[in-house]
């Protein structure tokens, strides 16, 4: 007979909640993962009396009631509105495109006006069948907004000039012809006061958690130590790359303590311009509107991933894809094997999703 019912490895949303759910039921869990901290990306460190988004802004977001109320059983959330900025050379934007973006770029004050120059750019550009992400941007909101608002940091993300992307990055664009500077539409957003980490906390109370802890360096021992598993890593690695290891992008953060108490205020500016190697800085502070004496601001650098940094952002073009379908032909045929999560499944989730996906699965494992 087996230790334990549930081997879960990673102990980010997914494998967390999975493991709350499995263990409420009276199934004996054990959490193993490799960082040295449980929260996946969702960790938040306190420094300076200010709670850090140590691996970059997460704004909680969801139209699903269900959603919202499954987490804010574990945290008080405040009414945290995402506004971020954009800087173009100077220059200072709202996000999303909205009316006072459109205002500050060409001083037009109603939405016909924006409308008509936005129109009027769209058919100079006079792309019918966008070839790649600069065509497709064109298209959809003309040439002064791709310029200022898209290029630059769409190349700083994907670390490829926007003629070489393919144009199916953007589907739409967003463009709001009011004066609401709030980035999400979503009912319910906000921000745990006193951060991520204490909901993980209390996800994982009573539950067995090894950190520091690699599934691959010990794999043979830990696949005898439960009747199942919950794996939220990389698949491709889990099949030891058989057909071929998928691609990501990776993020670099710089953290700084500055002694003074408020730096940009806002919670994010994005930096638009290409000659700039940053694409954003947070500053932490402001998701919970403090008012400490120093402030923690993080300069975030996409990178090119490899096997000594994170994967954050699954690349899913066709090569990639075809490769992860591969891959989860493999899963589908797994008995005792659960695959779950942004690595897992090979595409980017917002916390919201992982919470449907992981709550989907409790029903079907526990039903």
């Amino acid at each position: 007979m087996k230790k334990y019912d549930y081997l879960i490895v990673g102990a980010g949303l997914y494998g967390s909640i999975f493991a709350y759910e499995a263990n409420r039921r009276g199934k004996k869990c054990i959490v193993i993962e490799k960082r040295n901290h449980i929260g996946g990306n969702l960790y938040t460190k306190e420094v300076e009396g200010i709670n850090v988004h140590v691996y970059g802004p997460h704004i909680f977001h969801t139209s699903n009631k269900k959603v919202w109320n499954y987490i804010n059983q574990f945290a008080e959330f405040n009414r945290f509105t995402n506004s971020p900025i954009a800087i173009y050379k100077g220059e200072v934007y709202n996000l999303p495109f909205n009316m006072n973006t459109f205002n500050k770029m060409w001083g037009v004050i109603t939405p016909s006006e924006a409308k008509a120059v936005i129109e009027k750019q769209v058919a100079e550009a006079n792309i019918l069948e966008p070839k790649n992400l600069e065509e497709q941007a064109l298209r959809l909101v003309g040439r002064d907004i791709y310029e200022k608002l898209i290029k630059g940091y769409t190349e700083k993300q994907w670390g490829m000039k926007a003629t070489e992307l393919p144009a199916f990055i953007i589907k739409r664009l967003p463009v709001r012809y009011n004066y609401d500077n709030n980035y999400f539409n979503d009912k319910y957003q906000g921000i745990p006061i006193g951060g991520y980490t204490q909901i993980f906390k209390k996800l994982l109370k009573g539950i067995e958690i090894l950190t520091n802890t690699d599934f691959f360096d010990n794999r043979i021992e830990f696949e005898k130590m439960a009747n199942k598993i919950l794996f939220t890593g990389m698949i491709d690695q889990f099949y030891d790359y058989c057909y071929g290891q998928l691609e990501y992008r990776s993020l670099k953060f710089e953290h700084e303590i500055l002694d003074i108490e408020n730096y940009q205020g806002n919670a994010v500016v994005n930096y638009t311009d290409y000659e700039i190697p940053y694409t954003r800085i947070i500053e932490h502070k402001h998701f919970e509107f403090g008012n400490q004496p120093k402030t923690v601001i993080t300069k975030e650098y996409p990178i090119r991933w490899d096997n000594s940094n994170e994967p954050f952002y699954p690349i899913n073009d066709d090569k990639n894809n075809t490769i992860y379908n591969k891959y989860k032909a493999l899963a589908d045929k797994e008995k005792n094997v659960i695959f779950g999560g942004r690595l897992a499944e090979y595409k980017y989730y917002d916390m919201h999703h992982i919470i449907e996906k992981v709550l989907n699965a409790v029903d079907k494992e526990f039903e």
